[in-house]
């Protein structure tokens, strides 16, 4: 039916109260088939909005298509037009985060100052069913627990997301209907990010043997959402049985801790929110039939047992000087020892000690930093392609906390291309092109 779609748009809005229709939406467009039916819908449903498009100048003469697409559309749907361009590449490397995360954290900043300042109650995106589903498949495989499996909620503080009743295909089906033109992301076409790969090559393999997969999920999903309310008010009670706090810490009885059922769920909810891993759980249980004095360093905390308590302190920042070095230093003074820096031809054995390190001279760019490491801190391990973050590369190297404490880091252009004394980043290292390797050696 015609309406059909519009109905069940209108239905789920008021199902969910995800706003009044009196209020202004501000619609975050990107010229895709979901966000140009969406905000068709608004426009047919005489919802009251606007329309919102970031172009993140990453896909060259596609993102200024998309932009111009997206301006027809407004003027066509006589709605009012909200635009910005982002240089998301100089904001990732200025933030040290991936692609991904700097333009959606562009873009969700950028709707929100638009939002706050326009006069627009929240902001719309056009997640559908689909997506809902591939993020508690991938959130099922990262094991983030039973809050990770309710999927994408139709609204989250100031966001809401309307089409997620709709299944992709009605809504593809509704634009041809209405011969409704939009535009297709290169980026989704390849398996490079880990949604891509569950929507290409998962999901439908399981479609494979239960066409209603999907469905079956998303009704999975919704159960979920409700099974999650008491899990919560459960957990609750667990929480405010086991933990107290003292000062700056927090601290959990042994002998109390060890009774809680079940206790491998108790304590992945508890000690998750003092950034404790998955792999990390084990051990902080183990403390728990451990001598006192042992610990576990997690990403922000130490968890210690100390005597019939588990003691858990957050992680001090280390005030150890920054040392700039420039191109014409040959040696440094620092805590660590010192650091011999000098240019040679590429010939030789490259030397197998940790303390020396051998660069490709051109990937390496002054004035080079050296400082201690610190939380968040990572870099591409040589051979990997990969990064990783150095907390987790400690735990691989098995290191203790003391040693830890003692490893200092040689960061060029914000990006670390030596941890000292442990591995050189992948990103310098030396090639058949290599004209002039940068040789440092430590000493203590």
């Amino acid at each position: 039916m015609p309406h059909q779609l519009l109905n069940n748009f209108l239905n789920f809005i008021k199902e969910h109260l995800l706003f009044d229709p009196s209020q202004k939406i501000l619609l975050a467009v990107s010229g895709g088939v979901d966000s140009m039916v969406m905000a068709c819908l608004f426009k047919e449903a005489g919802l009251p909005a606007g329309i919102a498009h970031c172009n993140f100048q990453l896909r060259d003469e596609e993102s200024v298509r998309d932009e111009t697409f997206v301006k027809e559309l407004a003027a066509k749907l006589e709605l009012p037009l909200h635009e910005v361009r982002f240089d998301t590449t100089e904001y990732a490397a200025t933030h040290k985060v991936s692609i991904q995360i700097a333009a959606r954290e562009l873009r969700y900043q950028w709707l929100e100052e638009i939002r706050a300042t326009n006069g627009y109650a929240y902001i719309a995106t056009a997640h559908h069913l689909q997506d809902s589903v591939e993020t508690a498949l991938m959130n099922f495989v990262k094991g983030t627990g039973i809050a990770g499996l309710h999927g994408i909620l139709p609204k989250t503080d100031k966001i809401i997301r309307p089409l997620l009743f709709a299944e992709k295909d009605t809504l593809i089906a509704w634009a041809v209907r209405r011969q409704l033109s939009y535009v297709e992301d290169s980026s989704n076409a390849t398996d490079k990010y880990t949604r891509n790969f569950f929507r290409h090559h998962v999901i439908p393999v399981m479609q494979e043997s239960m066409p209603a997969a999907v469905k079956n999920m998303a009704a999975s999903i919704e159960k979920m959402k409700e099974a999650e309310i008491l899990y919560q008010e459960a957990l609750q009670r667990h929480r405010k049985a086991l933990l107290s706090k003292s000062g700056d810490n927090w601290m959990i009885p042994v002998l109390k801790m060890k009774k809680a059922v079940p206790l491998q769920t108790i304590a992945w909810e508890i000690f998750r929110e003092f950034g404790c891993s998955s792999a990390q759980l084990p051990q902080v249980l183990g403390l728990l039939d451990s001598e006192s004095g042992k610990f576990v360093e997690t990403a922000t905390h130490r968890i210690i047992r100390n005597r019939a308590w588990l003691l858990i302190t957050a992680l001090q920042e280390d005030n150890a000087p920054v040392i700039v070095i420039s191109e014409d230093q040959g040696h440094v003074h620092f805590a660590g020892g010192q650091l011999q820096l000098r240019l040679q031809e590429p010939n030789g054995t490259i030397p197998q000690s940790a303390d020396i390190a051998w660069m490709d001279a051109s990937q390496v760019h002054f004035p080079v930093i050296l400082r201690k490491w610190k939380q968040g801190d990572y870099f591409y391990p040589l051979g990997m392609r990969k990064k990783k973050k150095l907390s987790r590369f400690f735990i691989d190297q098995k290191l203790s906390l003391p040693e830890k404490e003692q490893v200092w880091v040689l960061e060029s252009q914000k990006r670390i291309i030596w941890v000292i004394g442990m591995r050189i980043d992948d990103r310098v290292k030396m090639l058949p092109s290599t004209e002039k390797i940068l040789s440092i050696q430590r000493t203590k």
